[in-house]
């Protein structure tokens, strides 16, 4: 799985004119899943996303987490990640999961969460979605489970 994580001071996700997802202070969570991905790189990045050490304290040092300052998450499903760029000049989407595949395993993900007390607004699978992100810092990290396993 491939998670860009942005700190944000608000987010949004509007289908056809109509929000769908929003939240005030927290992480926009933009999530692409690719054919290898499980239920264990679901569990990981739900267990360690929450706990970034990435919202300031008192002093303006990144020491607090998400539960630390009870902010919410919007988690928006994004296959692009899993774009391959190297050749050509259009994007290669094969190492993006198949649909049905993908939406599973985002839902899960985004179980996980909410089962941790966090506030999850979601985007819309599959749909074309307007994404407003206030990024706040910019505080912004790419998240990957096929690196974080060396």
């Amino acid at each position: 799985m491939r998670v860009v994580v942005q700190r944000v001071s608000s987010g949004k996700v509007l289908v056809k004119d109509q929000t769908v997802g929003e939240i005030e202070k927290g992480l926009v969570l933009l999530v692409g899943v690719t054919h290898e991905d499980t239920l264990e790189d679901v569990q990981f990045l739900a267990d360690k996303i929450p706990n970034l050490r990435i919202f300031e304290d008192e002093n303006g040092k990144m020491n607090h987490s998400l539960l630390d300052i009870d902010g919410g998450i919007l988690s928006v499903s994004q296959f692009t990640l899993y774009g391959d760029c190297r050749k050509g000049r259009r994007p290669n989407f094969m190492n993006a999961a198949k649909p049905d595949v993908a939406e599973d395993l985002y839902e899960k993900f985004n179980g996980l969460l909410n089962e941790k007390g966090i506030h999850v607004e979601t985007g819309q699978f599959g749909a074309m979605m307007d994404v407003q992100i206030h990024n706040d810092g910019p505080v912004t990290l790419i998240l990957d489970t096929d690196e974080m396993k060396r």
